[in-house]
């Protein structure tokens, strides 16, 4: 895998780009396949690291895997629950969707503690919590976790955070629960709808995702599907962010514009201009970028993972733009990177004061997470000069060729 990205910035960027589908829908889904006892074909699968790692995992549990171009044909008759010690659970935060899944076939599961990018506390408490209302004992030690049950009965579970991660492995558990699950104050992210649609093809019987309630009738058994995953909102979000600040007339296509309403309408309050139609976002530039305040919340709030990636442009506004980060209160690293090329950002975990307008020039800096990377391309193309993004892994753990696609809009870069 390519450690390094250089680009030359200071190009405009037009033409159309295609986004890819969706990670964070990639990522629960494929654990999830476990719990067939057919086989499942996915389409529109990305090609990012995190999918790999994945796919290695599955391979881990005697699943059969075949790629074929964006299409993944899975087979998990032969399923053997093994321990899942590989290092590949360390890497990815997105294994611990395991544990739900596992746990609501075999009634027992037993990994490495889930690893990831690195934003400050992430606890998995509320996950844990979880399965323990539906009957399970959960033990940790030496890095590992062992969740077992005699048997897992549905129950009401309220969550004290609207979790993704909490209501995506409960939501898993309780598929295999017997009687009706009741997740109250659950997350309302449209990856949860895209995972329950999945499970509902395959026989589950899971209503309301997508609202604060989510209802699981339990089932004894899921067969196959064909499942095509939604479309990324926040590689979505990354492009559109890129337009507004290079872009000549960039079309972004395979967009679900609901999906990033409150970045468009931050977009448009700085003053960039855009036609957004049923599936596609045309950013046509700014004659002006205003100053605004950001604050990170659930969806359908301004999604956290675009904090990071829209900071560069933040930084050409004519005045000081504020953000307050609520989900991930230290994921403020790629502030102290756009410094080194010009920036002038104050850190004050969790908020960050912007002081606009910079000019930014090319520096040797560092991805240190996966949208602290995006950030550093989109600062990148902006600067005078040559940047070079060195930890470019990061960046490919989640956005599919982005060179190749960056490329084709016209911007000058390179992979090492």
């Amino acid at each position: 895998m390519n450690e390094i990205i250089r680009i030359r910035g200071g190009k405009r960027l037009s033409g159309e780009v295609k986004i890819s589908s969706s990670k964070n829908a990639a990522v629960a889904i494929l654990p999830a396949v476990v719990m067939a006892s057919e086989i499942v074909k996915l389409y529109d699968v990305p090609h990012i690291e995190d999918i790999n790692i994945l796919i290695s995992l599955l391979r881990k549990l005697n699943i059969k895997v075949d790629v074929d171009g964006d299409n993944l044909t899975i087979d998990p008759t032969d399923i053997q629950n093994i321990v899942l010690d590989d290092s590949g659970v360390t890497k990815l935060r997105a294994s611990y969707y395991f544990m739900g899944a596992l746990l609501g076939r075999y009634k027992k599961v037993k990994m490495l503690y889930p690893g990831g990018c690195d934003l400050g506390p992430r606890p998995i408490d509320l996950h844990l919590k979880g399965f323990e209302a539906l009957g399970a004992k959960v033990k940790t030690y030496d890095g590992m976790i062992e969740i077992t049950a005699d048997e897992l009965r549905g129950d009401e579970i309220y969550l004290d955070i609207a979790s993704v991660g909490a209501t995506i492995n409960i939501m898993l558990a309780a598929t295999f629960a017997q009687g009706r699950t009741t997740i109250q104050n659950a997350a309302k992210e449209p990856e949860i709808i895209d995972l329950s649609s999945m499970l509902n093809k395959m026989g589950a019987r899971i209503r309301g995702a997508g609202t604060s309630e989510i209802n699981i009738d339990g089932v004894r058994r899921l067969k196959g599907c064909i499942h095509d995953i939604i479309p990324d909102r926040i590689e979505a979000g990354t492009y559109i962010i890129m337009a507004a600040a290079m872009g000549n007339n960039v079309r972004v296509d395979n967009v679900i514009p609901q999906h990033i309403e409150s970045l468009l309408m931050k977009l448009e309050e700085m003053g960039v201009k855009m036609e957004v139609g049923s599936d596609y976002v045309l950013v046509k530039g700014y004659d002006e970028l205003k100053p605004v305040d950001i604050k990170t919340l659930t969806f359908p709030g301004f999604a956290t993972d675009l904090q990071q990636p829209i900071t560069p442009l933040l930084a050409i506004a004519n005045g000081d733009s504020h953000v307050v980060e609520t989900i991930y209160v230290k994921r403020f690293k790629h502030c102290h990177e756009l410094n080194k090329m010009g920036a002038d950002i104050e850190v004050h975990e969790p908020s960050n004061t912007i002081h606009g307008p910079c000019k930014l020039h090319g520096a040797n800096i560092t991805a240190t997470d996966l949208r602290c990377g995006a950030s550093l391309v989109i600062a990148a193309l902006m600067a005078e000069g040559e940047t070079v993004i060195s930890d470019a892994y990061h960046i490919y753990r989640g956005y599919d060729s982005i060179a190749q696609k960056l490329r084709n809009l016209g911007a000058d870069i390179a992979e090492d």
